[in-house]
């Protein structure tokens, strides 16, 4: 008897052993699942669907999805149809992958939730970031629908010789029932009333037009980014063009940016800062009309652009424009270390690149007021093209300090095509002008 109490015993402590260690591991699974990152392989659906379906199923939970270079499809590159909408608290890990538009998609590869079509009064999203681990790339689709910045004709013949009759190319020309008109849908990232964004660390590639865009963003890290994206590309043995490529572009609202070491073969602006007004029919949120997801209009110092800090970029084309219209105000931007250099292997759009940095506008709507763009620092930058610094309005208080330029087509290292005498405050420290014959 007091041997089948003993057995009893013994197996009732085995088995609570084992209740107890099965609890264990039941338990470490769930914790590993809460940690394990949510990822579009997780879901059914083409790539598009799946991506959109990790950042939904995250939102709330993790606030995290991870794009694994393996596709389960079978493939290692992943074809966006539709914008992937990012909500607020969202971080995108990109590793080692490819992302690319389809031929089919006339849209951003990435887009904030709050903004789109028919979006009239967007709220403010925030803390959104996409981070890339190892070697990721994004790209443009091998034959688009539709590139072009903002009232761009669509042409499967579209030229390189400045292109005067502002076409682009896209398969979408001469189709019925398909806009002919380029938007803002051509732009890669286009991130609107967003407080805290960052972008590190991915490779841009064909961009349909421009590749980063911001309208009323504040407070964002944009660092190590390589960006390709000429103003054609080669197409079954047949080069076509499109216009126009700003790698970064801030507009209007666009506060507290910090950009650093950028590479770039671009075909117009690097980085590109335009506060531009071209009139109240582009003053809704949502407009497919029109060349912004927001409205243009400048309210007040809402819709200033202001602290933004550009350092260590290099690119064969323009470099920093600056560009506000009216009323609009751009100021306090610090740029420390800008290199302009041609690329012999690249065709440069037109006659070369214009400038290095570029202050005003006299192109796109009213001139700026005297002074509105103010308080620009800009050192230690080398260019060679037509010009180095371009100054097209009348500026105020602003310092230029230490820069080569090695170009021979303007006279010196500044060049001023404005009214001079309503130019307030430039200081200029340092800048020289290298004679041809030590080049």
């Amino acid at each position: 008897m007091r041997f089948y109490c003993v057995l009893l015993t013994l197996s009732w402590l085995i088995s609570t052993q084992f209740v107890v260690a099965q609890t264990r591991v039941q338990k470490k699974e769930v914790a590993q699942a809460a940690l394990a990152p949510i990822g579009p392989n997780d879901f059914k659906g083409n790539d598009t669907h799946r991506i959109q379906a990790a950042v939904n199923a995250a939102k709330g939970t993790t606030n995290s999805i991870t794009i694994p270079q393996r596709n389960a499809n079978g493939t290692t590159i992943w074809k966006i149809d539709q914008a992937i909408l990012l909500p607020s608290e969202m971080t995108v890990i990109l590793e080692n992958c490819v992302i690319q538009l389809s031929d089919s998609c006339r849209d951003n590869m990435f887009r904030s939730d709050n903004a789109g079509i028919g979006i009239t009064n967007p709220v403010w999203n925030k803390n959104i970031s996409i981070i890339g681990i190892g070697d990721v790339v994004l790209k443009g689709a091998a034959n688009p629908r539709a590139t072009g910045d903002g009232f761009r004709k669509l042409s499967l013949t579209a030229t390189p010789t400045h292109n005067k009759d502002r076409s682009s190319y896209g398969t979408d020309a001469g189709k019925e029932n398909r806009k002919q008109q380029s938007d803002w849908r051509n732009f890669m990232v286009l991130m609107a009333y967003v407080d805290g964004f960052k972008l590190k660390n991915v490779q841009i590639a064909y961009a349909h037009a421009w590749a980063v865009t911001f309208e009323r963003v504040h407070h964002a890290e944009l660092s190590d980014l390589r960006f390709y994206t000429p103003q054609f590309r080669d197409l079954n043995d047949k080069r076509i063009y499109t216009y126009n490529n700003d790698a970064i572009n801030l507009r209007e609202g666009c506060k507290y940016f910090r950009i650093d070491n950028i590479t770039a073969v671009n075909g117009d602006d690097c980085i590109a800062l335009s506060a531009l007004d071209l009139g109240p029919e582009f003053h809704s949120n949502g407009n497919i009309n029109s060349y912004q997801i927001t409205s243009t209009k400048h309210t007040g110092p809402e819709d200033h652009i202001e602290h933004v800090y550009i350092t260590n970029i290099k690119t064969n084309y323009t470099g920093v424009g600056i560009r506000a219209s009216d009323s609009a105000s751009i100021h306090h931007v610090y740029i420390n270390g800008v290199t302009t250099a041609a690329d012999p292997n690249i065709q440069a759009p037109y006659n070369g690149s214009p400038y290095t940095v570029l202050l005003g506008n006299r192109a796109y709507g009213k001139p700026p007021l005297p002074g509105l763009i103010h308080n620009i620092y800009v050192m230690n930058i080398v260019g060679d093209g037509l010009n180095m610094i371009d100054v097209k309005s009348p500026i105020a208080n602003c310092v230029f300090m230490n820069g080569i330029y090695t170009g021979t087509a303007a006279a010196g290292p500044v060049s001023y095509s404005t009214d001079k005498t309503l130019i307030k405050n430039v200081t200029e420290v340092n800048l020289v002008k290298i004679p041809s014959e030590v080049k």
